[in-house]
């Protein structure tokens, strides 16, 4: 009996049964949607709460201020190694340009060194020059005051001869130089003279000639000798022997 009145109760005749309307779906989901949003809110009021409570967000944000003030503080270092890094270049090239300056006047020096020494050589050869002007006792007249000659390398061979009128007031002379040399090729009796002939010699006072001959292959050059001439007549002779090393 019991039983019945339950199962009455749950049928459409029960006499409590309730009818109502049903909700559309749409605002179910956003009724849903506004829960959920408002328990996030609270939610992330309650986390950031917990924070300010803990002061985790506090340490960050003093950690973000150091680190900002870390980092300008490199800025500044990078600044001041950058201007330290130009200071250095400079005086670098400073430095460079001192170096350049002292080489160039050392180079400088140096040919001055070579040209001093070139003039002081030719002073000196101008100095034996002149004293060998000095009239020899005893001379009168055209003369082959000297005769010099060097071989270098045992190739050429560097002759120089000096004419002289020890008369004074001389008349101009007008005449020609020969030179000889004679010697050994492959052990056979070897004479030559210079390759363009005599030269043309015209002096006043002095004269000096100078020249280079070329030694020709497997020939040893004993003797040089030179002879001044006015058309055909022999003026002076003087001969030398080579000096060989």
């Amino acid at each position: 009996m019991r039983l019945r009145l339950f199962l009455r109760r749950l049928t459409v005749s029960a006499p409590r049964m309730s009818v109502r309307s049903a909700l559309p779906w749409p605002f179910r989901w956003a009724l849903v949607a506004i829960v959920f949003g408002f328990c996030a809110a609270i939610g992330l009021w309650a986390f950031e709460f917990g924070k300010d409570i803990a002061g985790l967000d506090h340490d960050t944000k003093d950690e973000l201020q150091h680190a900002r003030t870390e980092l300008a503080l490199l800025r500044s270092q990078v600044v001041s190694l950058k201007t330290e890094r130009d200071q250095a270049q400079s005086i670098a090239n400073t430095s460079q340009t001192l170096i350049t300056s002292e080489r160039v006047a050392q180079d400088r020096l140096a040919s001055q060194n070579r040209q001093l020494e070139a003039e002081i050589q030719s002073l000196r050869d101008d100095l034996g020059f002149f004293e060998k002007l000095i009239p020899a006792a005893g001379v009168d007249g055209l003369a082959i005051r000297a005769l010099q000659a060097e071989l270098h390398d045992g190739r050429e061979i560097k002759w120089q001869v000096l004419v002289i009128q020890a008369r004074k007031n001389a008349p101009e002379f007008t005449g020609t130089l020969e030179l000889a040399f004679s010697g050994l090729q492959d052990g056979r009796p070897w004479n030559a003279v210079l390759p363009g002939g005599a030269l043309a010699l015209k002096l006043k006072q002095y004269g000096r000639v100078e020249g280079v001959f070329q030694v020709p292959p497997q020939t040893l050059v004993k003797a040089v000798t030179a002879r001044v001439l006015e058309g055909t007549l022999t003026k002076a002779v003087q001969s030398i022997k080579l000096k060989i090393g």
